[in-house]
């Protein structure tokens, strides 16, 4: 399998095969409108305004997996983003990244790359809220939070995955790096 074999429902209802984004920069990214993490989106947009016209495309997929961050309906999570970030690239429907209803996409990924820890200043939070929920949490490649990104290169491999603490400096120095 390659990511260009799978599809996703934007938020029109249309499936979007990811074979119609080969030879792009790919950062794909759970959302959620709720969450600390939330101002990620200005981030997001910057660098899809900044770096879209040399190949990058941002897919989001809000997810309601951690802590219910995301309830609002594809509508309602699609207009707070546009409203409050100014989001101009596409978002996708709600779905999971984990567990039994877990997108295929999300399986493929974590199998590509697995969780290497929390950096950053809030790395100590994360770690202490997950030993919690699960205290083997370090050793599986599970999506721990929100705003967990992924990059793919022009070719379709999965070149890195950033976790929500990880800063934005380093996906935008990884994208520019393969655009």
């Amino acid at each position: 399998m390659s990511i260009y074999d799978y599809k996703l429902i934007n938020m029109k209802g249309e499936e979007v095969s990811l074979k119609s984004f080969e030879g792009k920069v790919l950062l794909i990214v759970n959302t959620a409108t709720g969450c600390g993490f939330t101002p990620h989106y200005e981030d997001l947009e910057r660098l899809y305004e900044t770096y879209h016209d040399r190949g990058l495309e941002i897919i989001d997929i809000p997810c309601n997996q951690f802590l219910g961050q995301a309830p609002g309906s594809d509508k309602e999570i699609h207009q707070f983003c546009q409203l409050k970030y100014n989001t101009s690239y596409e978002q996708y429907t709600k779905s999971d990244v984990n567990g039994e209803k877990e997108l295929p996409l999300y399986t493929y990924l974590k199998s590509q790359q697995g969780f290497k820890g929390f950096q950053g200043p809030q790395a100590q939070v994360m770690d202490d809220l997950l030993a919690g929920i699960d205290p083997d949490y370090k050793n599986n490649p599970a999506i721990k939070w929100n705003f967990t990104k992924f990059i793919v290169d022009r070719k379709g491999a999965v070149v890195a995955r950033f976790e929500p603490t990880d800063g934005m400096d380093a996906v935008e120095d990884c994208v520019k790096s393969l655009l």
